[in-house]
């Protein structure tokens, strides 16, 4: 849950807020060449040994190039391929509104295959759901101070509050998933993770013009 910000409906919300979306956009890369490069030591840091040997065993490497890597450089050539083809621009713009539906189609296809899961998981969830709403309220806080402190414009506040807020849970599951089944439940709470997470974004639309950052007059 450490790979902060999301990079990818922390964009849109940003957008949806009036916040500064070009900047979210242009940092985005940024943020998840670090998350990608954070991440093996996070997963070393909570795992220990035990990471070590799933490494050894190529189980998580071969996850991580074929549901990560390999989608990027994918998208990298589609877009080098687009700009070549006076045509395809266009199309590609076109299909930018994709993300946001499909990413909440995947969400729902992965908590309906964890149904059982999330059953045996319930004492669990109970505990780490008040633990995301500190984090959704903390960081909120701390956006808006840092906000005022370096007297960001609006919507740079804006946009530095849904980046703090906002975790990129979908890079850590596709890993999780390739874990022993004793670490079954870790994907359960990063699915849970998301769906919190999303409702408190929401919330964080209806605050940000009332007292996050509201509109200068």
């Amino acid at each position: 849950m450490l790979l902060v910000p999301c990079t990818d409906w922390y964009i849109t919300f940003t957008h949806l807020s009036g916040g500064d979306t070009r900047r979210a956009i242009a940092a985005t890369p940024i943020n998840l060449l670090v998350q990608i490069a954070m991440l093996p030591v996070y997963l070393w840091l909570f795992m220990g040994n035990t990471f070590l040997e799933l490494l050894a065993a190529d189980r998580i490497a071969a996850v991580f190039v074929t549901l990560i890597v390999l989608p990027l450089l994918a998208a990298w050539l589609t877009e080098r391929w687009a700009e070549r083809q006076p045509g395809m621009v266009k199309l590609v713009e076109r299909l930018g509104w994709l993300p946001v539906p499909l990413l909440g189609l995947v969400v729902f296809l992965i908590a309906a295959s964890q149904v059982q899961a999330v059953m045996g998981a319930l004492p669990v969830l109970g505990h780490v759901f008040w633990v995301f709403i500190a984090f959704l309220i903390v960081a909120a806080l701390i956006g808006m101070a840092l906000g005022r402190i370096m007297r960001l414009p609006v919507a740079s506040s804006r946009a530095l509050i849904f980046s703090i807020g906002t975790r990129n849970s979908f890079v850590v599951l596709p890993l999780a998933l390739a874990l022993a089944p004793q670490w079954q439940t870790a994907t359960v709470v990063i699915v849970f993770q998301s769906l919190v997470e999303l409702v408190g974004m929401v919330a964080y639309l209806w605050a940000m013009p009332r007292f996050l950052a509201p509109a200068r007059r």
